[in-house]
């Protein structure tokens, strides 16, 4: 596989837009899409109709839906590239409950080639194992470890080679470098000293988003790890007891919980793959990376759980994810707080060294005053501002049940400063259309592209708050024309599901989508709530599709660009 370069000289993008912020002078050539988002655009030819043909372009959204379909806007179209259960080599399937997808190319020069690397979050056991907690309160009860296996076999991640052939983008099965990284996955950790007695873990779960490297590697990120093997808590006297899982893996498998809730690196070209301690260990919903222009990364990740926290890393040295510090938000006084024990006297009455502070991140951030939030979850760099955008997707307990979208600016544009501005970019509810902000993407042209997560419980209740919005949908954001800041929706899921992952082709002409859990309320085999993506068996499936057409071109301005 050639490296592919992602030279993109984003000081000339900003700069012909017209809408830089002081301070984005810094910005280096890789911004790329960390966490849902696209391969970097390359060049914009400067051309005095530009902005006249940005405000002719016409988005004619969808109205919310309760239809089990997959239904998008007008001038869009789909088809699938990878469902649940199938082939991908002569070993191996493509896993269940895909979610974060991130394409690579093969080479620079041919956009409609490269490497498909998808995250599978968990698994429904009533599809993948045959066993029905539905019927049964004890999760053990009429389960085997074969089944068991089988779960652990369907989460983690897929590397799969794609082609567009004739306007379809079809797997290349049998490639060498498709391959699984599963539940039964040996996975080392990034770090000099043991983890929990082990330099290895077993496998990755509930990988739900992720990002990219500027070194063209994966990473992918456990969010709710607890739901498999547990967690170790710990009261007022430091004194530890374990919570088993919901999953009930635990009953099987004596993993311990501190393996899980990092951030996991894979490279594609041989699958092997790296657990990154000095990040952190919580609900990782992405890692989202910026490279400075000496080559250290920034990595920014949220904590997907109500109250929990936004989180960042500035290494201290040259593309490194183990050397240097992690931080933690304060986002009401607009500070990063170091969340290092030798300098943090609050750390050390608590922990005992670290690696101790890194595996129980959330106690230390609490510890630190860190600002509680509502559910930190994707994480975005907009490539016109520079400002990072966050999902906070909701937070009943508090009454927030539409979330919002979380802008921050950090001091003068550097994003290895240790302060910043925090404020609201766009609230969700029914003015603005839109509720429970997840995924965020941002196009070739900068446009802001979102996905929603209402829970499959809450969607369609005529008592609950999300009753107007239907199904959980895809909206777009234009940052020109006559609808410039509306949002828009332009894609309805299947019943119970949720739109995840979005990804653009480095051409902008296609966007890959996964379709994560339709049906996932269904009772039985025999009556499931869903029955997308409509093939022989009428089984839901969870897949990928690629979304492509005429709208699609013109949001990105690929005739504009090509």
């Amino acid at each position: 596989m050639e490296k592919k370069s992602n030279v993109y000289d984003r000081r000339e993008f900003i700069s012909f837009l017209g809408k830089a912020s002081v301070g984005l002078t810094i910005i280096p050539p890789f911004l790329a899409g960390c966490g849902n988002n696209t391969t970097p655009l390359k060049k914009v030819k400067n051309d005095e109709n530009y902005f006249n043909r940005l405000k002719k372009i016409e988005v004619k959204g969808i109205k919310p839906t309760d239809k089990d379909d997959l239904l998008l806007a007008q001038g869009l179209s789909y088809h699938v590239v990878l469902s649940w259960g199938e082939k991908i080599n002569e070993k191996d399937t493509f896993g269940f409950n895909n979610d974060f997808n991130c394409f690579i190319p093969i080479s620079d020069d041919n956009p409609n080639d490269g490497l498909l690397w998808v995250n599978h979050e968990y698994v429904n056991p009533l599809f993948v194992s045959g066993f029905n907690r539905n019927e049964l309160k004890n999760p053990s009860e009429h389960r085997t470890v074969d089944q068991v296996n089988k779960e652990m076999y369907n989460v983690g991640g897929s590397i799969v080679r794609v082609q567009k052939v004739n306007g379809k983008w079809k797997p290349i099965l049998n490639d060498p470098r498709n391959r699984r990284i599963t539940g039964h996955t040996k996975i080392k950790f990034n770090w000099d000293e043991p983890i929990y007695g082990a330099k290895e873990a077993i496998g990755t779960n509930s990988n739900c988003s992720g990002g990219i490297t500027p070194w063209n590697t994966f990473l992918t990120c456990e969010e709710n790890y607890d739901s498999f093997f547990g967690e170790r808590e710990f009261d007022a006297q430091n004194v530890a007891s374990k919570r088993m899982s919901s999953m009930g893996w635990d009953l099987f498998y004596d993993f311990p919980p501190e393996h899980y809730g990092w951030v996991v690196e894979v490279n594609p070209q041989n699958g092997k793959a790296l657990k990154h301690v000095a990040l952190g260990r919580f609900a990782h919903e992405c890692c989202t990376l910026f490279e400075l222009q000496d080559k250290r990364i920034v990595a920014y990740s949220g904590d997907d759980k109500n109250d929990e926290h936004l989180y960042k890393f500035i290494s201290s040295k040259p593309g490194s994810l183990k050397e240097g510090t992690l931080y933690v938000a304060d986002t009401i006084n607009g500070i990063w707080i170091p969340m290092v024990w030798e300098t943090q006297s609050k750390l050390q009455e608590r922990f005992t060294n670290q690696t101790e502070v890194l595996i129980r991140a959330r106690e230390a951030a609490k510890i630190l005053g860190a600002t509680p939030l509502n559910r930190p979850e994707d994480i975005e760099i907009d490539p016109i501002t520079g400002h990072i955008f966050v999902s906070l997707t909701n937070n009943k307990a508090k009454g927030d049940f539409h979330g919002s979208i979380l802008k921050i600016e950090e001091d003068k544009g550097a994003y290895d400063a240790l302060s910043f501005k925090a404020s609201t970019y766009k609230a969700g509810g029914e003015a603005n259309g839109f509720s429970c902000p997840d995924n965020l993407a941002f196009d070739l042209a900068g446009n802001l592209w979102i996905t929603s997560d209402i829970s499959g419980t809450s969607m369609n209740h005529p008592e609950k708050p999300y009753n107007s919005f239907k199904n959980n949908g895809l909206f777009v954001i234009p940052r020109y024309g006559e609808r410039e800041g509306e949002v828009i929706q332009v894609a309805s899921a299947p019943t119970d599901a949720e739109l995840t992952g979005p990804w653009f082709a480095p051409d902008g002409k296609t966007l890959f989508l996964s379709v994560q859990h339709p049906g996932e309320l269904s009772e039985s085999i025999e009556k499931t709530t869903s029955k997308w993506p409509f093939d022989a068996d009428g089984i839901p499936k969870p897949s990928v599709v690629a979304i492509t057409g005429e709208l699609l071109e013109k949001l990105t301005h690929y005739n504009y660009l090509k």
